[in-house]
């Protein structure tokens, strides 16, 4: 094999694992994970480290997480052991001549890696590309105009999420928190909200929620699903 051909080879290896990594960090955050914490799950099962933290839970708690790690995992398996094999066979066909042009052949493809990384990493570039991937998915997903949830945090039993109310449901239309029920009934603590025009407010008992707001709530996971009428991305 043609040294420049295999470093290339080796060069399009590296951008479709990145590829990957990306597109399913994109799949995590529309089941309602924060992008640091996709990220840096979908790093660990992609590479097969075995890396646990208390963040893992997260994977757990649904359907749509549990089957995108299992993917994600035998993809990792399978695209690691290609790898690895491929590179083993092309520096044992390599002469001891041809060694030194492979490593200045390679400089090209990685060259054109480092600059799609770099471009990418551009905040104009990073939102551009967010927006239309983030539109695609969301009509592949057939996404509608329902309440969604983004889990944040387990703490202990409980669970930090975000609630995007499109809509407010009917019995919390026009009433004050106070008067809601949502603390002694549900055990639902609402923490902040931020509003459509981008105003944060700490909930008051007199706070009524409206459409477009953004509630931090802690409570059961399911609880806060079924009060708030709300759906993961992916549903």
């Amino acid at each position: 094999m043609n040294v420049y051909v295999a470093a290339s080879l080796f060069a399009i290896l590296i951008l479709v694992y990145w590829v990957i990594s990306e597109i399913f960090t994109i799949l995590f955050r529309f089941v309602g994970l924060p992008e640091e914490k996709a990220r840096f799950q979908v790093t660990s099962l992609l590479t097969g480290c075995g890396f646990t933290t208390r963040e893992s839970e997260m994977i757990l708690t649904t359907r749509q997480r549990r089957r995108l790690a299992r993917m994600l995992m035998l993809f990792g398996y399978v695209f690691n052991i290609t790898v690895v094999s491929a590179f083993i066979n092309v520096f044992l066909s390599l002469t001891s001549n041809q060694v030194g042009s492979f490593f200045l052949g390679a400089l090209i493809p990685l060259g054109a890696l480092a600059i799609v990384f770099g471009l990418s990493r551009v905040p104009a570039v990073r939102r551009f590309l967010d927006r239309i991937l983030s539109k695609a998915a969301g009509q592949l997903a057939g996404q509608t105009a329902d309440n969604t949830i983004m889990l944040i945090d387990h703490i202990g039993k409980g669970t930090i999420a975000q609630v995007n109310l499109q809509k407010v449901p009917e019995y919390l239309d026009g009433v004050e928190l106070a008067g809601s029920g949502l603390k002694e009934k549900r055990n639902i603590l609402v923490m902040l909200i931020e509003h459509g025009d981008g105003k944060i407010d700490v909930p008051t008992a007199h706070t009524v929620f409206a459409r477009g707001d953004k509630l931090t709530v802690f409570g059961d996971y399911k609880v806060i699903c079924k009060t708030f009428h709300a759906k993961e991305r992916f549903s």
